[in-house]
């Protein structure tokens, strides 16, 4: 508390810039906050909530209706501070600012309307982050959907979200003398920061909590594909703002962010519907809504630098790799994802990740500064494997504690009687 009291008197680090903010600027970044907030509540609270069986889906929307009130409040408690504070950090020095912000933007202190962000306010800057650190855990809820506690996913999310979210924020979008982002990792909007590190987190929790029960046996499939569709193109919209917006301006990057977007979405929707009917011989609603979920994944990281041709390279091998992951690779492997949040998010944005270095790089139609390819490609993969192990590791180690001080699990009765009933004392649909 007294770090917080401090915090509030204490001076932004990089809130000073133009004298002006950028009328046009400002208002994309407005309606991209918006967007990327769309994307949780009811983006993905309903693709999420159409592929749950009926019983679940109250739940399902709560949770992701919850996350985006918990990590408001911890996001101006002391999340922002934490991921962007540039206190200590000096290009090119590795030390523990490298990894982490301080607390001297806690409770957003030294935040006013004057102060800015480049060429935005800086109260817009802040809200546009924090709907990334809403959706990044509300992403996770996916794998362990139908099994766990309102209160343990509550703790847990919390606890997520300061000790493997925020660093790797840090780490990779804080500016010189991060991490990650000093040893040259690209990523634009979020590939290792939001998709794989949500998506591995996604694979641990559905390890640690353990399958459905029934699971793979019982039949359990989607109770409503018209709420997943709807979802779906939410999620689409959505994520214009998500990438688009990253670039933090109205201006040439953020219109060649939204075409490479619409591109690799696109791909990777008719990559998957392509697999599909060659393997089943019919194409699902689920598996091209699924695809283009790929996609949009997979163009995260590179959105900001690849180009149109890189983008449907990227999207069709997201759509092809995550239909072998999200259907054959769990089954086998035997670990019940419920809606494959880590065969689609984390596989996608793996892929994102790694395909960024190389089409990053102007002799392949990118827009960076890259050099050499096959160094940028070495980087990203160094990029990835870090993030892998930060979130599994951490991730592994709160759901312990979580389990140990609330449990995770319901019990075997409110399973089969159903998350709406047993933890929330609802129905979704009352047809008598």
């Amino acid at each position: 508390m007294v770090l917080v009291a401090i915090g509030l008197f204490t001076a932004p680090a990089f809130a000073q810039g133009t004298p002006h903010a950028d009328s046009g600027d400002t208002a994309w970044m407005l309606v991209s906050s918006m967007l990327v907030l769309m994307m949780t509540i009811p983006g993905a609270a309903l693709f999420y909530g159409g592929m749950v069986r009926a019983k679940n889906l109250l739940s399902v929307m709560m949770q992701c209706f919850s996350i985006a009130a918990l990590v408001t409040v911890l996001w101006v408690l002391y999340g922002y501070s934490l991921a962007f504070s540039t206190a200590g950090m000096q290009a090119g020095v590795t030390n523990w600012h490298s990894i982490i912000g301080g607390l001297d933007r806690a409770m957003l202190a030294g935040l006013t309307p004057d102060a800015r962000y480049q060429t935005i306010p800086e109260s817009v800057f802040v809200m546009f982050q924090l709907t990334f650190a809403i959706i990044t855990p509300a992403l996770i809820v996916g794998a362990f959907a139908e099994r766990m506690k309102f209160s343990a996913m509550l703790c847990f999310s919390g606890l997520w979200l300061t000790f493997a979210y925020l660093p790797v924020a840090h780490m990779v979008w804080s500016g010189p003398g991060s991490l990650l982002g000093d040893m040259g990792v690209l990523d634009f909007a979020g590939g290792t920061v939001v998709h794989i590190n949500a998506g591995i987190a996604g694979l641990v929790a559905c390890l640690v909590i353990g399958k459905r029960r029934g699971w793979p046996h019982t039949h359990m499939p989607p109770h409503n594909l018209g709420y997943t569709v709807i979802g779906a193109s939410l999620l689409w919209l959505g994520w214009f703002g998500f990438n688009a917006g990253s670039a933090t301006a109205a201006n040439g990057s953020a219109g060649m962010a939204m075409l490479v977007t619409q591109i690799a979405a696109a791909a990777a929707a008719i990559g998957w519907t392509a697999v599909e009917w060659a393997i089943h011989k019919r194409a699902s609603v689920l598996g091209i809504a699924s695809g283009a979920v790929a996609g949009l994944v997979a163009v995260t990281p590179a959105a900001g630098t690849c180009g149109p041709g890189g983008a449907l390279l990227i999207g069709l091998a997201a759509g092809v790799i995550c239909f072998f992951t999200a259907t054959r690779l769990k089954h086998r492997l035997g670990y019940d994802d419920t809606l494959d949040v880590f065969g689609v998010h984390a596989i996608a944005g793996i892929v994102g990740a790694l395909l960024t270095g190389p089409f990053a790089a102007p002799k392949l139609g990118g827009f960076g500064t890259v050099a050499s390819p096959l160094l940028q490609l070495w980087i990203q993969a160094k990029g990835v494997g870090f993030t892998i192990v930060w979130s599994a590791a951490l991730s592994w180690a709160i759901l312990k504690l979580v389990d140990r001080v609330v449990g995770l699990r319901v019990d075997a009765e409110q399973e089969q009687m159903g998350l709406d009933i047993a933890e929330h004392e609802e129905r979704a649909y009352n047809l008598s």
